[in-house]
């Protein structure tokens, strides 16, 4: 029996080294990465930019705590602000701790204004925040509920694309609405401009917060920097995550400055958020995607995936559903008689990774750093896997 607590179903692969898009197994196996960690691995494996800091970073400092100025912040947080709507950012060490925080600070700033009765956080259906109760009540899923009952209160939960229920459950109570501008293990399913926009105008109506969840479809994923760019959209709060370490653990909460006058030194707090190690990482990533014409190259692999991915989904029409997606966020929809889990093992079959998510959808989500020629062979590899069920 093995020592390492039943949590995951881990497939039958012991990877052991990456290159690029490349992950290697323990027999020498290789395997094109179109999982990237989910959406984690932005810069691929052993990218110069990143092992440099991070090495440099190991032999400088590892660890001092918050008790002290960390130079590697500023620098960060300097960076993430001229990237974005935000006048701060409050760092930790995942995409849940930094959904934790917007939830907190939402909460925070309604006190700060004198209405300490607006607590309610309003989500969607199909949505994921992470695994601490708070985020698991937002997302309010029943799979990952089960057993961890009672839901946390003050996460009521609206439709998903419907603003008629959302405008329906704001109330005196509610503080933020939540939302992720593309849902990622809900399925790759993409909220439209008019949903965003219609949020947006909710917001500012009822004098509530308006958090974008974008762990997942921030950091250059989509093709722009943050996902809601594309929509020419303003939130109040942010959460960024996954990508913006490059495979090492950061969180970072991005804020008006509204919300950040509402927040004082003990109020909140994390002991590695913002250790020198991962502000080393989130800055090497940072300065890498803002190199001119980056995401013009994530913007010209995406279109190239997208163009596949439809050309494999009208040759196989009993099979693929539909496609989905922006940038390096795609998803193949299967019909209801299909299994995603076999499509992705087929696919794992064929030596490319690929990530299950909600929906009946298989996400594609590789490294930003992909080439064109890989991305026409995981293609390949994925057609031959579609031909295989």
């Amino acid at each position: 029996m093995s020592s390492i607590a039943p949590t995951y179903g881990q497939q039958k692969i012991d990877l052991v080294k990456g290159q690029g898009a490349w992950l290697y197994d323990v027999s020498g196996q290789a395997y094109l990465d179109f999982a990237s960690g989910v959406a984690v691995t932005s810069l691929g494996h052993g990218h110069q930019a990143l092992t440099s800091a991070l090495t440099q970073q190991t032999h400088d400092l590892l660890h001092v705590s918050n008790l002290y100025g960390i130079p590697g912040q500023a620098a960060l947080a300097d960076r993430l602000t001229q990237n974005s709507f935000a006048d701060a950012v409050f760092f930790c060490n995942s995409g849940a701790e930094a959904m934790e925080a917007c939830f907190k600070f939402a909460r925070r700033y309604h006190w700060h204004q004198g209405h300490p009765e607006r607590h309610e956080i309003l989500s969607f259906s199909g949505a994921f925040h992470g695994r601490t109760l708070a985020t698991l009540a937002a997302g309010g899923s029943d799979k990952y509920l089960e057993g961890f009952g009672p839901k946390t209160n003050g996460f009521p939960q609206a439709a998903f694309g419907d603003l008629s229920a959302a405008r329906a459950l704001i109330g005196a109570k509610t503080a933020a609405l939540v939302v992720e501008p593309i849902q990622g293990e809900g399925g790759v399913r993409p909220n439209t401009a008019e949903f965003m926009h219609g949020l947006r105008a909710l917001a500012d109506e009822y004098g509530v917060l308006l958090i974008l969840d974008e762990v997942q479809t921030g950091v250059g994923r989509t093709g722009s920097f943050w996902a809601h760019e594309q929509m020419n959209l303003r939130p109040d709060l942010l959460a960024s995550a996954k990508g913006l370490g490059g495979g090492i653990p950061i969180g970072a909460a991005l804020m008006s400055q509204g919300v950040a006058d509402a927040l004082a030194p003990g109020v909140h707090g994390s002991t590695f958020g913002g250790n020198p190690l991962a502000m080393a990482a989130g800055l090497a990533v940072v300065e890498t995607i803002d190199q001119p014409d980056f995401l013009a190259q994530v913007r010209q692999r995406g279109a190239q995936l997208a163009h596949g991915l439809e050309s494999l989904a009208a040759g196989n029409n009993k099979v693929i559903a539909r496609t989905r997606g922006t940038g390096l966020m795609q998803g193949l929809q299967l019909y209801p008689d299909q299994c995603v889990a076999d499509l992705a093992a087929a696919a794992r079959a064929q030596g490319l990774l690929s990530v299950p998510a909600g929906d009946q959808t298989l996400r594609l989500l590789p490294p930003l750093i992909i080439s064109e020629d890989e991305i026409e062979m995981a293609l390949c590899r994925l057609s031959a896997a579609v031909q295989a069920l």
